[in-house]
Formats: C-alpha cells, sequence, structure tokens
C-alpha cells in the first residue's frame, strides 16, 4: 500500500466509510474538486473494503471492481491498493470486455444486427439526392464489404476484443465493446445479476468524463438487481472536459451523496481565483489550501495568481518570454525563465498549434485539428483519435524498442498486437520462419520510422502489408485509395485523415514528445489530474479560432455570444460559456506555487473592463502591457 492509505481522514472519507458499512449496501455519488484528493479518498475506500470485508468476499468468490480512464491511472491505483487480488482495477473497456466475454452467442448476434445497421445507414447515405458520385461509389463498395462480412460472422462462434475491429476476424475494437456491452446489459437481467454477483461493490472513477451510456448501464444493475450491490461514483462535474462525458451524476433520492470541497493542492491566492471559476457553475466553495511547515508550524502558502492583458499581434512569442522575464523579476524565481524540466514550469495552451509548431508537428496538427469533425479532432488533446492509435500505441514503440535493441519489448509489442504471432496466425505455420520474417519487417519498420521523406501511409500500408498489425476496418477506404480517389467524398473524416496520411512520419516524434509530457507545454484540457509549481495559461482566442467549444472572449463577456449559445444557455444546456469555464478552472487549478494568465487580446483596455468586473481576479493582479514593460525597464 502507498502513502495514500495513511494520510489523515476528512469528514468524507469517514462519510465514505459509514455509507460502505451500511446494510443493505447504498450506492453512493462523491463529488471531489481539484486538488482535493479524490483518487485517496477512492483508495483509502478500497483498502477499508479490503479489511472489513476481505473473508466474506473470498468465500463468495467475489471481487470488488473499480474502473477508471486510463491504463496510467489503472496502474496508479493497482499500485496503491498493492496489486491486492481482492480488487479488479481496470479500464472501463476492459471491465466490460470481462463481463460480457462468456456471452458468446450474444455477441454474436449484436455484430449481427451491428452489420445490418451499417448496411442500413449506408443505403440510405447512398440513396440521398445530394449525395456525391464519389461517395456513391464507395458507399457501394462498403455495403459489399459489410455483406461479406455477414457471410463470415454467421459461421463464427467465438468473438475476441482487440484494438480495432474486424469482425470478419471475429475481433471487437474499444467502441464495439462498450456498444455490445452497454445493449447487452441493458437487455439482459441474467448479466445484471451475474455483475453484481461478481463484484458487489463498483467504483467508477472519473465519473464527470464516463459516457452517458455507460453510466445508465451501471444505473441500471443497481436499480434492478435483487443482489446486494454498491455502485460508487467518484467524479467532479466541473472537470468535465470531454463533450461525450456524462457530467454531474443524476443520483436516485436513496443514494448518498458525498461532497469532499478540501483544496490540499493550491495556495491562498490561487485557491481564491479557483473558487471565483468555479462559483457560477455548481457553487462549491473549495477550502482549505496548500499548507507548508513554517518554523514547525503548518501555515497557508499564500502564492501568487495573475493575468496579463497583451495585444495580439505577430510577437506573442516574444511577448511571453518578457511575461516569464517579469515574472523572474517579481516573484524573485529564476526558475519562470529556465526550460528546465526540474523547474516545473509548465505553460498550459487551449490548443496544440503554439506547441505543434514549436516541437516540430504544425501538418500533423492541422491535419486532426482543422475542420476536422469531433470525432477525430477529441482524440488530438491526448493521442486517443482513432488515426494516430496505431502509431502511437504499436508502430512508434515497435520501432524505438528496434533502435534501441530492447528485444523483449520487441516481442512484447508484437506478441499484443502481430496477428502472424496469434494462434490462428501460426496454425499450421513454421514458426520459425514467422519470427525471421518478422525480424526482417520489423528491422524495415525502425528504419521507415527513423526516415525523413516517409508519410504515415507509406509506414501504415507497409504494416498493413507485412501483416504486423490488424487495422480497423474504418481504414479500408483510405488505404485502399489513392489519394486523389476520396476528393468529393462528403464523408467529414475524409480530408483530415488523408491529410494526416500524407504527413511525415518524422512529424510524430515531436508530437510524442508532447503527449510525453517532455515539454513545456501541455494543452489545457490535457492536464486534468496534474500539478506543476509553475503554471502559465496562454490564452489566445484569435489563435485558436478553429476551436469552437471554447471561447475565452466570451467568457469574460468581451465578444458578443451567438444565437446559439443563447439558446444552448436557456435551454439549461451546455454552452460555449460552461465549457469554457470548466477548462479554465482545470488549468488554474493545476497550480501548487504560482499561476500567471496570458490572454492575447485586441483593446486591453475594454479586456481590463470586463475582468474586473468579472472578479476573477483583484485588479491589483491584472497587469497590462504598459505595465509588463514598464516593470522591465
Amino acid at each position: 500500500m502507498t502513502r495514500r492509505i495513511g494520510q489523515p481522514d476528512t469528514q468524507a472519507d469517514l462519510d465514505l466509510r459509514a455509507c460502505l458499512d451500511e446494510r443493505p449496501q447504498r450506492s453512493f455519488v462523491m463529488v471531489a474538486g481539484a486538488g482535493s484528493g479524490k483518487t485517496t479518498s477512492l483508495v483509502k475506500a478500497l483498502a477499508h473494503l479490503g479489511q472489513s470485508r476481505r473473508t466474506e468476499l473470498k468465500v463468495r468468490g467475489q471481487r470488488i471492481a473499480c474502473i477508471t480512464y486510463t491504463e496510467v491511472a489503472v496502474k496508479e491505483i493497482w499500485g496503491d491498493v498493492g496489486n491486492d487480488l481482492l480488487f479488479h482495477v481496470s479500464t472501463i473497456h476492459s471491465f466490460l470486455w470481462t463481463v460480457v466475454r462468456p456471452f458468446q452467442v450474444n455477441l454474436k448476434a449484436w455484430v449481427i444486427e451491428r452489420i445490418h445497421e451499417k448496411i442500413a445507414k449506408a443505403q440510405e447515405h447512398h440513396d440521398k439526392g445530394r449525395t456525391r458520385p464519389a461517395t456513391r461509389e464507395r458507399l457501394v463498395a462498403e455495403i459489399a464489404r459489410y455483406r461479406r462480412q455477414l457471410e463470415t460472422v454467421e459461421h463464427r462462434a467465438h468473438f475476441t476484443y482487440g484494438a480495432g475491429s474486424d469482425f470478419a476476424r471475429g475481433v471487437l475494437g474499444h467502441t464495439e465493446v462498450i456498444a455490445a456491452a452497454v445493449k447487452l446489459i441493458e437487455q439482459s437481467q441474467l448479466l445484471r445479476d451475474i455483475i453484481a454477483s461478481r463484484y458487489p461493490v463498483l467504483f467508477v472513477d472519473e465519473s464527470q468524463d464516463t459516457g452517458p451510456d455507460i453510466v445508465a448501464a451501471f444505473r441500471r444493475i443497481a436499480e434492478t438487481t435483487p443482489v446486494e450491490f454498491c455502485l460508487g461514483f467518484f467524479g467532479d462535474p466541473m472537470q468535465k472536459i470531454y463533450t461525450d462525458g456524462a457530467g454531474a451524476i443524476d443520483a436516485p433520492a436513496e443514494w448518498r451523496p458525498i461532497t469532499k470541497p478540501e483544496n490540499f493542492r493550491c495556495p491562498q491566492r490561487v485557491l481564491r481565483v479557483v473558487n471565483a471559476i468555479r462559483q457560477p457553475g455548481d457553487g462549491l466553495v473549495q477550502t482549505r489550501g496548500r499548507m507548508a511547515l513554517i518554523d514547525g508550524i503548518l501555515a497557508p502558502v499564500e502564492g501568487s495568481a495573475r493575468i496579463f492583458l497583451l495585444s495580439a499581434d505577430e510577437h506573442r512569442s516574444a511577448k511571453l518570454a518578457k511575461v516569464r522575464e517579469w515574472l523572474r523579476q517579481v516573484n524573485q524565481d529564476e526558475h519562470w525563465v529556465s526550460e528546465d524540466r526540474t523547474a516545473d514550469v509548465r505553460a498550459l495552451v487551449v490548443v496544440h498549434r503554439m506547441a505543434a509548431t514549436r516541437l516540430g508537428f504544425p501538418n500533423l496538427y492541422a491535419a486532426l485539428n482543422d475542420n476536422s469533425p469531433s470525432s477525430i479532432k477529441e482524440g488530438l488533446k491526448d493521442g486517443s483519435s482513432w488515426p494516430l492509435r496505431p502509431f502511437l500505441t504499436y508502430l512508434l514503440p515497435l520501432a524505438t524498442a528496434m533502435h534501441q535493441n530492447r528485444q523483449f519489448d520487441v516481442m512484447t509489442l508484437l506478441r499484443g498486437e502481430c496477428p502472424l504471432l496469434s494462434s490462428a496466425g501460426l496454425a499450421g505455420a513454421n514458426p520459425h520462419e514467422v519470427l525471421e520474417g518478422l525480424q526482417a519487417s520489423t528491422t524495415e519498420l525502425a528504419r521507415l520510422m527513423q526516415s525523413k521523406d516517409v508519410t504515415l501511409r507509406d509506414v501504415l500500408l507497409f504494416a498493413s502489408k507485412a501483416e504486423m498489425l490488424q487495422l480497423d476496418e474504418t481504414w479500408a477506404k483510405y488505404l485502399g485509395a489513392d489519394s486523389g480517389e476520396l476528393v468529393g467524398d462528403d464523408d467529414p473524416e475524409v480530408s483530415p485523415v488523408m491529410a494526416f496520411l500524407n504527413c511525415l512520419v518524422s512529424e510524430l516524434a515531436g508530437y510524442r514528445h508532447y503527449l510525453e509530457d517532455l515539454s513545456p507545454f501541455a494543452t489545457q484540457q490535457g492536464v486534468k489530474g496534474a500539478e506543476f509549481e509553475r503554471v502559465l495559461v496562454l490564452i489566445d482566442d484569435e489563435e485558436g479560432q478553429k476551436q469552437r467549444q471554447f471561447s475565452y472572449e466570451k467568457y469574460f463577456g468581451m465578444a458578443a455570444l451567438s444565437d446559439t449559445d443563447r439558446e444552448n444557455i436557456a435551454g439549461g444546456l451546455d454552452s460555449v460559456v460552461d465549457r469554457t469555464r470548466r477548462l479554465f478552472y482545470v488549468c488554474c487549478s493545476r497550480a501548487t506555487r504560482d499561476l500567471a494568465v496570458v490572454m492575447f487580446v485586441a483593446d486591453i483596455a475594454a479586456a481590463r473592463a470586463r475582468i474586473e468586473e468579472a472578479g476573477v481576479f483583484l485588479p491589483d493582479d491584472i497587469v497590462d502591457e504598459a505595465t509588463l514593460y514598464a516593470t522591465l525597464v
């Protein structure tokens, strides 16, 4: 067990423990603000269950389930509970596959239904009067491919879970596993009872970003099973950063609401800003703030929180450097101008463009961001966009392992993804010849990934033809066509994916460098859960004008709301103001020492008036461009 287990109890921890000890079990929703130690509460709750119910659960062959958003979070929580096999800690995808895998007959029926739905959707698109000829031709080919899949699936008795879906081979991808599991849970009381019997306690971490269909499926279990079952959601609606997340969990009256208002991360000045941002949202006031031992006495850390208003022109980078120099002088802190990772300075940008240009992946960024549908653009923030997956999760790590001569890692990656090494791939084959061929293929892949003139399309085509990976069926139309064949196709994903495939593979290195937290830049959406001593939030609506999900100028009242914005607000729907408020809250609540917001605007005086009116920053903490330069002289 890690140090989280030994942390002092908060009132929320005590309330949660009492809830877990109730009989019959009672479900709950915990809302824990930024810096409150949500994961600590979750881990302490797991530890308590391990102490109080271990014998009972082991006798019954039951486990406690904890599902979370990423593999990183899984490893963190799994390590916190000491790799205790009483607990089943996994991602949502893995957990859902675990519970539905035995229901192969039902899965087959779902796959057949899914293929019929795809055929119907493609046919409907084909028959529309405005559908372009190029699109009609592609849809005819797609429908034919779906019909061939149906013939194959009819004779298949077993399905597996993989990175990408391929129904003909009996593989369900991430999206399909979730869709199938949600449908099966909804349809089958037996399955709901089995899940409750195997996992009488189920914790859902980061509930605000969990899909509403998944939340509904789990709630359906709690509401209908006669088996004693406790469902617990841990999250913070104010930190919902993905548009498809559930946000606030609507708990039934008999559930227990638990609030954890403490903030152990932010100093007093930052905490004031964080509470001012949050107040129009759900009104939760966070308390305490970061503390430090001074002469043996625990005292609050004051910190600093300022906003800099600078004119939006072509000298943004130079002005940003001036802000860092100003902070170095005024805060008497040399780390503000350091590029060293240990200085713990993090610049948060609302879009990748500034980081992309600086780190060498501008074309990759533009391809997947500019004019891209949300199905692609959303995943650019954290590397989960489907065109990126085969490169980031497999091909790039494989090439890197080859270059570094880490043969064990090479084989681990190949065993996990290469169809040639699957039981079906090895059936009737000569293992020695297979391995010999893979050695040559991985060597060539490593060479291609280091080349300066090779495109992402070149790499993917090579890996696919060499049978080094099993691509999701979504790739079929892109790799089976020349660059010009899909021109005029009205599928909104076509243009960005084709542009992405035409990018040089060399741009991947800069993008991975960015994603892996090796640069001083990060996206505002990608730092939830992280903390840094010095946080620099860069706000530039002009630069991020294609990122219509957010607008700081609308949030601060500097720009007029659109008719759609006003309709959303009036209808109680998620609006650009709500999304920006949440994003700003996530950004500012990362700081453990100093916060500096840099906003590039067209009219500094007007911007200052609006920000003073908003009351998020104190008047003395609003630094305009003239004051900035006067101080540096």
